[in-house]
C-alpha cells in the first residue's frame, strides 16, 4: 500500500480517512544549518521519511499530516540559512494544527520531530492538551534517541550528534542526492575542544544548560561526518520506524 498524505488527498479522501486512518503523523523539523555537508532541511527530510515508512509498514491506519518545516532554532543562528520560531510560536502553531484536525475528527495525533530543539516545546503542548482537549490524544516522539543503541554500536567519538555520523548516516539512507559527501568535514569531536560554558553544556547526567553552537563548534558540527555510511544509516532509520510502528500499532488498539 502506498503512503496515505492528507496533502495528496481531496477533501472527501481526507472526511474518509478519519475512519479509515485514525492516527494522524505529523512530521516536524527545522530550518537549520548543518554544518557544509548537509541541507538546512535535514531535520524535516528525515522525519517526513520515517512517517512515510511508520505509514507503509502500518498499513493504512495511519495517515502522514501537514508537516511542520520550522521549528525551535536559536541555538542555530549564527549559521547562515538558520530561521527560528520562538518557544510560542511553535507551540501555537503545534495547537493550530491539532485544532483543524481535530475539527474534522481525529483523536491520535503524534508529531516526529527531527529536531531536538523542538523536545520541550512538544512536552509543554502535550501537557496544555490534557487540560484543553481531553478527548484528543497526543504523543510526540524524536528521531535518533530512539535508536541510541544502534548509534553507540557504531562508537561515535567523544563529542557526537548535530550534524555528526548518525545523522549524516541517516541523511545517506534516505535522501543520499542531498549529502555534499565532498564537503563532510569534523567539527568538535573532544571535550577538550570546548571551554567550560561548552563542556557543561554537553555534559550528560546532571542540569540541562543551553549554548549557542557557535561556542560549540566552529562548522556548526558535532562529531566527525566522514565515518557515516549508509548501511549504517539505514540501520538507525529501520529500528526508529520499528519502534514508532511498535507503539502506533499499541496505541491504536487502546
Amino acid at each position: 500500500m502506498s503512503t496515505r498524505r492528507l496533502a495528496e488527498m481531496t477533501t472527501v479522501e481526507a472526511a474518509a480517512a478519519v475512519v479509515d486512518s485514525p492516527v494522524v503523523l505529523v512530521p516536524a523539523g527545522a530550518f537549520e544549518q548543518h554544518g557544509p555537508g548537509l541541507p538546512l532541511a535535514t531535520d524535516l527530510i528525515r522525519a517526513e521519511a520515517v512517517c512515510d515508512r511508520v505509514a507503509d509498514a502500518l498499513g493504512g491506519t495511519a495517515v502522514v499530516g501537514p508537516s511542520l518545516p520550522v521549528g525551535v532554532s536559536p541555538h542555530h543562528l549564527a549559521f547562515a540559512g538558520t530561521v527560528s520560531l520562538s518557544t510560542t510560536t511553535f507551540a501555537a502553531v503545534v495547537r493550530e494544527y491539532v485544532d483543524g484536525l481535530h475539527r474534522h475528527g481525529w483523536r491520535k495525533i503524534c508529531v516526529v520531530t527531527g529536531h531536538g530543539g523542538n523536545d520541550a516545546t512538544l512536552a509543554t503542548v502535550a501537557q496544555d492538551l490534557l487540560a484543553t482537549r481531553p478527548d484528543l490524544q497526543f504523543a510526540w516522539s524524536p528521531l535518533t534517541p530512539l535508536a541510541a543503541d544502534v548509534v553507540a554500536a557504531a562508537g561515535p567519538p567523544e563529542v557526537s550528534g548535530h550534524s555528526g555520523q548518525a545523522e549524516t548516516a541517516q541523511m545517506l539512507a534516505v535522501a543520499p542526492h542531498l549529502v555534499r559527501t565532498d564537503r563532510l568535514e569534523p567539527g568538535t569531536t573532544r571535550f577538550a575542544q570546548l571551554d567550560a560554558l561548552g563542556a557543561l553544556a554537553r555534559r550528560r547526567g546532571g542540569p540541562s544548560l543551553s549554548a549557542t553552537y557557535d561556542r560549540l563548534s566552529g562548522n556548526g558540527v558535532l562529531g566527525d561526518p566522514r565515518r557515516a555510511d549508509p548501511e549504517h544509516g539505514e540501520a538507525i532509520v529501520a529500528a526508529i520506524v520499528d519502534r514508532i510502528t511498535d507503539f502506533v500499532t499499541a496505541w491504536s488498539k487502546a
